[in-house]
């Protein structure tokens, strides 16, 4: 039952047709609301029922304040839930086991049910396992059936089962992209008790890239799956009402530069400023030069420097975009007149009050590149030599970064600023510069041998060494939805064929569209040839290198790294390299626009300073440059405007649910409730509900814990949830060979997110994972306690278990930040870890710990595991739960050794009275199933 406190509900007439709407400007707030404050104001006004949403929420929101940080916490209800397979598909599982439970509890399993709609788009299960053919992205995407075919069948089964709920097929396009340019509205429209509402479009996504979509306006961030499923059964998302921060955009990009560009230097810039948790708006006149595609783009990376949105404000260049896309004329009048009408629409000369405005000029940015692990660690690109040496000799502890530059005994010799060529990524055949004594000393130095690794790959002889590409792809939502970038690097391959260039043969090259316009463009424009020729042919519509789906390298380029200790480097146009992520044998991954990753391909080797050197030389053996063949914004635009349409659009997404043969011939069973499968290995029953009274049972104290995990600063969802390839030896590969599927078979960790058994095994299990509890390790390695055995973690979990051993795990700042893994916090919470104690937590992955039940707890200000000498080996308890009405705001940690005790108070990072409910009752699952109950 709705209310209306403020008296807002008004008529709004657009053509020939009414729509009720909340009018903004009912409510009078003590400062101009920025654009993302007011449509959270637009959405408690709509929702107030005087329970879940209240007057004083609204309240609180209309004195907000851009002077002080707001305790205040309001519900947030929005328009639709967005998921993409890797998330999507343990989100429908645990729906489903949700039905289960509630048929056992004695409720009706109708009940489980999405109250708002939900989307659901399968891009997360290609790999790149075929490339530089034409036959490629038909070979992948059989396989990618093959593979997943238990898991399209559950999600065929929802899509007919559940109401509200629709699913985008495999090889269609990237999450992002379909949402950006199908899915979103702007303006939501939705009947209600007879009558046609308009209000924001918002959502909630199971991918941390979800505010890609604040580009067009729409507000909207990523959540775990579990939040997602809460939303989807109707339970509002509780905030804290947040900061925002206003980054004034001056000036227009220089030419040269690229949406990529721009990107990593906010990245940068908003990293340095620290937004984790806050809403970051763009404003100003430099707005209005920011293609709807750049915004985007800028949107998309937000999780990369912390902020939980992005976002622009509707204009003239989103209604333009809405055009472009196909979207009805009605629709797009509707936009319009609603964002004027409540104050939605961007006016550069009336801003609004910000928690605080950094300002860039964009005609300071440069092109550039970001890695080897982090996406804010940009370096202008003429630097990437400089950098990759000092990476390179770090590796020997020559180079010492937090000293910025190498030690003594090289120093005078070799420079962080110098550059030195270690090799210029020619072909053996080719004549090659002769090694400086310099770089000889170098290489001894270093303990690199004197002579790169010979290697022959399709009958050509060549070198790989330190440093070089082995692969370049162009994949990930961040760029693959934006046409001047995708035509820029076609059209630099175009001017590269037409020198005669080619491809280094050790560098895999991949091209897989966001969406399948893009295809349609480049094919329009005559371009597709030209990429195809570099060997950056379509492998398919889907997420790929970007989420570590790259596929095996080339044979013989994967013996010659592994066999000698090769530090090699992958560049992709996607918005995440950390550690371990895109490839177990690439130790460095760096981020470029697309036009700068054919460069690369070219190049094949990160020593190669891209502005001054030479890519390569033509048949007749002259030296081609970067600049030579770069093409022009008069050239890019050209094209744009020329063979980039909204027929395009408007015919692609007709048929944007259909599918393929594959899809629409599936089998498909009937009936309210799923048929699981005993001996599925994708599929499973999950055990969250198993053992569940009407009623939670009281909040506990910790006693007799020990460390499964001993953590430094920034592990990431990466880190600890299961992701890429599965490792034969590993404990996920020994129980999926138990069950009788080869390794050929064992397709990723993601494609098996719906089988618990396989994810808890790879739980902490990254490759990169550094367990100071097990020092001189990599990988999940830990030492079961007290006896000191060293072990898989998963390994010693189950002994831990059987020995009724609590546990938990000791972790340094930013814990969990990353990709909104549901799973490292299912993981986490089924390995039986009790609580996590950190410097800081990242905000999704801290929400996700609460909603398994796991207890967030911080170390006091300044203070670490390492400041109170902890080492792991001790008994933790944690007291100040049992026996009272609620949680509190600290606990007493207690950690004793043979030696000495150590005893400090940690901070509950339990934020909001929501969140307190979800962990009484164990995690937002069963709190929900109770509730429906």
């Amino acid at each position: 039952m709705t209310t209306n406190s403020f008296d807002t509900w008004d008529t709004l007439r657009v053509g020939d047709t009414d729509y009720e709407i909340h009018r903004l400007d009912g409510v009078e707030t003590k400062a101009r609301l920025p654009y993302s404050l007011r449509i959270l104001l637009e959405n408690l006004l709509r929702n107030e029922d005087g329970r879940l949403v209240t007057r004083d929420q609204i309240e609180a929101l209309r004195n907000w304040s851009p002077d002080k940080v707001s305790t205040e916490e309001i519900q947030f209800s929005p328009a639709r839930v967005l998921m993409q397979d890797f998330t999507g598909v343990p989100c429908v599982v645990d729906l489903v086991a949700m039905r289960d439970a509630m048929s056992d509890l004695g409720g009706d399993p109708q009940k489980i049910n999405p109250l708002i709609p939900g989307e659901l788009v399968i891009d997360h299960s290609l790999i790149a396992d075929a490339f530089g053919s034409p036959q490629a992205l038909g070979i992948n995407a059989q396989l990618e059936f093959e593979r997943n075919e238990e898991r399209y069948q559950l999600l065929r089964w929802a899509q007919q089962s559940f109401a509200d709920f629709v699913v985008v097929p495999p090889d269609t396009g990237i999450c992002h992209q379909v949402n950006l340019e199908y899915l979103s509205r702007v303006v939501f429209t939705r009947e209600r008790d007879g009558v046609v509402q308009a209000y924001p479009d918002t959502l909630v996504g199971t991918d941390s890239h979800t505010p890609m979509v604040n580009g067009l306006g729409v507000l909207g961030w990523g959540v775990g799956g579990i939040e997602a499923e809460a939303a989807m059964l109707g339970q509002p998302a509780s905030l804290l009402i947040p900061e925002v921060v206003g980054l004034k955009l001056i000036g227009e990009l220089p030419a040269g530069t690229t949406a990529t560009d721009l990107v990593l230097t906010v990245a940068e810039l908003l990293r340095r400023t620290r937004v984790v948790g806050k809403f970051v708006e763009f404003f100003g006149p430099g707005v209005a030069s920011i293609p709807l595609a750049n915004r985007a783009t800028l949107g998309n990376m937000s999780p990369e420097y912390g902020a939980t949105v992005a976002i622009f404000p509707v204009d003239e260049e989103t209604l333009n975009y809405l055009r472009l896309t196909g979207r009805e004329e009605q629709q797009i009048a509707l936009v319009e007149e609603y964002a004027k009408v409540q104050g939605l629409w961007h006016d550069p000369d009336s801003p609004a009050d910000y928690s605080q405005v950094v300002e860039l000029d964009l005609a300071t940015v440069t092109p550039s590149i970001s890695g080897p692990s982090r996406p804010q660690d940009r370096m202008n690109l003429a630097d990437a030599p400089a950098t990759v040496l000092g990476l390179l000799a770090g590796e020997h502890d020559i180079y010492h970064p937090a000293a910025g530059g190498v030690d003594d005994a090289s120093a005078d010799s070799f420079p962080a600023s110098d550059p030195v060529y270690l090799h210029t990524g020619q072909y053996r055949d080719a004549p090659p510069r002769e090694l400086s004594r310099r770089q000889l000393t170098m290489n001894a130095k270093l303990g690199w041998p004197s002579d790169p690794v010979d290697v022959v790959i399709d009958g050509t002889p060549a070198i790989i060494d330190h440093g070089d590409v082995v692969i370049a792809a162009i994949t990930s939502c961040t760029n693959t939805s934006n046409p001047s970038v995708m035509l820029g690097a076609a059209l630099l391959a175009k001017k590269a064929v037409e020198r005669g260039l080619r491809t280094r043969p050790w560098v895999k090259t991949t091209l897989a569209p966001g969406s399948r316009v893009v295809t349609t463009y480049l094919e329009r424009a005559g371009l597709t040839e030209y990429l195809d020729r570099l060997g950056f042919h379509n492998i398919g519509y889907g997420c790929t290198t970007c989420i570590g789906n790259s596929g095996p390298l080339i044979p013989e380029v994967s013996r010659a790294v592994t066999g000698n200790g090769l530090n090699v480097a992958s560049v992709l146009s996607g918005n995440r390299n950390f550690e371990g992520r895109i490839h177990p044998e690439v130790k460095m991954n760096f981020l470029a626009s697309p036009p700068l990753v054919v460069a690369y391909a070219l190049a094949g080797s990160l020593h190669t300073n891209l502005l001054e050197d030479p890519l390569a030389q033509d048949p007749e053996g002259r030296d081609v440059y970067l600049r030579d063949i770069w093409p022009t914004e008069e050239e890019i635009r050209a094209v744009v405007d020329e063979h980039v349409r909204a027929e395009m659009f408007s015919a692609s997404y007709d048929t944007v649910f259909d599918g393929d043969d594959n899809w629409r011939g599936m089998a498909i069973p009937e009936g309210d409730k799923y048929a699981w499968s005993g001996e599925s290995t994708y599929i499973r029953k999950p055990p969250y509900f198993d053992g569940m009274e009407v009623e939670p049972a009281p909040v506990e104290d910790i006693a007799g814990a020990r460390v499964l995990a001993l953590l430094g600063d920034s592990v990431t969802t990466d880190h600890i949830s299961p992701a890429g390839a599965i490792n034969p030896t590993s404990p996920a590969g020994r129980y999926l060979q138990e069950q009788g599927v080869e390794p050929r078979d064992f397709n990723s960790y993601g494609s098996r997110r719906g089988n618990h058994h396989v994810m808890v095994r790879g739980t902490f299990a990254n490759v990169r994972l550094r367990n100071l509890l097990a020092p001189g390790t990599e990988g999940g390695v830990t030492r079961h306690l007290p006896d000191g055995e060293e072990m898989s973690i998963y390994d010693a979990a189950q002994r831990y278990r059987e020995e009724n051993v609590p546990l938990i795990v000791l972790a340094g700042a930013e814990y969990g930040s990353g990709s909104s893994r549901d799973w490292a916090a299912k993981g986490t919470s089924l390995l039986g870890v009790r609580a996590v104690i950190a410097r800081s937590f990242e905000r999704i992955h801290r929400s996700n710990l609460v909603g398994m039940g796991v207890l967030p707890l911080q170390f006091p200000e300044g203070e670490s595991a390492a400041s109170y000498d902890l080492t792991g080996d001790e008994v933790f308890s944690v007291t100040g739960l049992a026996g009272r009405e609620d949680i509190p705001r600290t606990v007493t940690v207690r950690a004793e050794s043979p030696e000495r005790t150590v005893e400090f108070e940690a901070v509950v990072r339990i934020d909001t009275p929501a969140e307190e409910a979800y962990f009484r009752h164990g995690g937002i699952l069963p709190y929900v199933l109770r509730q429906l109950l």
